[in-house]
């Protein structure tokens, strides 16, 4: 029955040929009822069957006109009544869902939303106005700066603070035992080399091909560097099934998959950006407070490969 069908975020993207961040975006106006089950976000068919009637129709000026603050929620989904306000966070390392339990158990009527997108299409989103907490390891090759000369020409105009999450190691996946000596980002003019590679606009992607620019290293040298993983833990898996010779990526996802060796070449800052809108004012200092306490910080400190020596430091604040 129609009823007792569900769908995910993903799925609802999909059926409705829009982004997940917009998906998300109809979630948080109130336009899309939605209700959690674990860590997902599930929405009913028959609520999406009555959101297209709407949409087709043209109601939803008429709903908001109503009360702008008050979205249109079935009484049966509770968890998305008038005094919850979802904040969208994307990115895809595990301390942004341990920073979204941190989040949901300590600021009363937030509700967190996670996004699994790169850096790049992080901070797009936020220019969009899609996103609320966006976290960002972008390299700019010419100043060895990470995030903040990409903040500051994608969100110009905009008033926004940047706080620093974790620093990590990044570096080369290459097979067990290092066959083909890849020790340095010079190395990988080496010819006949096979790469897994990510994703545009992922954080390695960019690593990657900063490096490339600054050793003077042409792509189409690589073989595979067209075809895209969209995670750390996928090309690391191409490069332990010998299917690539070496990939870029984090310390941790090689310690994950067996049969990879990771070689650590830069210390990369993760960063998050929020903007500094009056309404978002009350919760920035909350989660700057989250990001600062003992108990956020020893829940990252058993993690392999977290520095946590600038977490919740200040990095800029417009």
């Amino acid at each position: 029955m129609t009823s007792d069908i569900s769908y995910t975020t993903e799925e609802i993207a999909k059926l409705l040929k829009i982004s997940k961040l917009t998906v998300y975006d109809l979630i948080k106006k109130g336009d899309l009822p939605a209700y959690r089950v674990g860590k997902q976000m599930r929405v009913d068919a028959t609520d999406l069957d009555a959101y297209k009637t709407r949409a087709k129709s043209g109601q939803f000026a008429a709903v908001h006109k109503v009360d702008p603050k008050t979205p249109f929620i079935p009484s049966e989904t509770p968890l998305l009544s008038s005094l919850n306000r979802s904040l969208v966070i994307t990115g895809q390392d595990v301390s942004l869902d341990i920073l979204a339990k941190h989040i949901e158990k300590k600021i009363t009527g937030i509700r967190p939303l996670r996004s699994y997108v790169g850096s790049l299409d992080s901070l797009i989103s936020m220019y969009r106005g899609e996103s609320d907490i966006v976290s960002t390891h972008l390299l700019d090759g010419d100043t060895g700066d990470y995030n903040l000369p990409y903040i500051r020409k994608l969100l110009i105009g905009s008033s926004y603070v940047v706080v620093n999450l974790i620093s990590r190691a990044a570096g080369l996946y290459v097979q067990e035992g290092n066959p083909k000596q890849l020790n340095a980002w010079s190395d990988l003019k080496l010819a006949g080399l096979r790469i897994a590679n990510r994703e545009k606009g992922s954080g390695a992607r960019v690593l990657l091909d900063e490096q490339l620019r600054l050793h003077r290293i042409a792509p189409q040298l690589l073989s595979g560097y067209e075809i895209e993983e969209t995670n750390h833990m996928s090309v690391a898996g191409k490069v332990a099934s010998g299917e690539a010779d070496v990939g870029v990526g984090i310390e941790k996802a090689a310690n994950l998959v067996g049969g990879v060796t990771f070689i650590p070449l830069i210390q990369e800052r993760y960063d998050l950006v929020m903007l500094k809108k009056p309404e978002n004012l009350a919760w920035i200092e909350q989660i700057k407070q989250i990001l600062q306490s003992d108990s956020f910080h020893n829940e990252l400190r058993f993690i392999h490969g977290y520095d946590l020596s600038l977490t919740g430091r200040i990095l800029l604040e417009t």
